[in-house]
């Protein structure tokens, strides 16, 4: 399976008290010629012809949100495309468990959750620093002050969130960059919807945090 390259970026306002990361600037699309690529090897798995054309739909439309999330969880640049192979075998195994009305990238992220969890786990068993790798960033001629500044926000959200522990840092993943409800996080993550409440308020505090250490500036309390 030939290795998918892709680029993150984020946008970070940390003037405000309640930082915010901005979901605008993200990963990049997948091309054609990688959706391609990618290829599961599952041998012979009887589904019905809904449930194949679940998995299809599933894999088409949110293969870029499966990638990024990956990398978001931890999941190494070098290790990423075991990851994704992981995450969508085990969909394609599962997808008879799929119920309709089920929020897709919910279902989804608690799979590559758990994928992503798996993978730290072993890159720590071999010794290898698990961190989330300096990548270029790809825009359409952009301006050097820009891509500075691009850059610079990609690197402070990749260090905030390989601070982070795991249930806080997939909230903070899900509602301030994914954009999801806090009803749809609790069914990815199989938690109470008041906890999941909790661990938004407490990532978005250690995000003010993080912010304010960079600057020099802790807040009291």
């Amino acid at each position: 399976m030939r290795p998918v390259a892709k680029n993150e970026a984020c946008a970070v306002d940390s003037s405000a008290s309640d930082a915010r990361v901005s979901p605008i600037a993200d990963i990049g699309p997948v091309s054609e010629g990688q959706h391609a690529s990618f290829e599961l090897g599952v041998g012979t798995i009887d589904l019905t012809p809904s449930q194949r054309e679940r998995f299809d739909a599933l894999y088409r439309e949110h293969f870029d949100f499966v990638f990024r999330n990956l990398r978001r969880m931890g999941v190494p640049a070098a290790s990423v495309d075991d990851a994704l192979q992981d995450v969508y075998l085990a969909a394609f195994r599962r997808i008879a468990d799929y119920r309709e009305g089920t929020h897709e990238k919910a279902w989804l992220f608690a799979i590559a959750m758990h994928v992503a969890r798996n993978h730290r786990r072993a890159e720590r068993r071999r010794g290898v620093p698990v961190m989330l790798a300096e990548e270029r960033l790809e825009a359409s001629e952009p301006g050097p002050f820009d891509l500075t500044a691009r850059e610079e926000a990609r690197r402070v959200l990749h260090e905030f969130l390989e601070s982070v522990e795991d249930n806080r840092r997939a909230v903070f993943v899900l509602s301030e960059l994914e954009q999801l409800s806090a009803p749809e996080i609790a069914q990815a993550l199989r938690a109470n919807l008041n906890t999941v409440y909790s661990w938004q308020r407490l990532a978005r505090a250690e995000f003010v945090r993080f912010l304010a250490r960079r600057q020099g500036d802790v807040p009291r309390g």
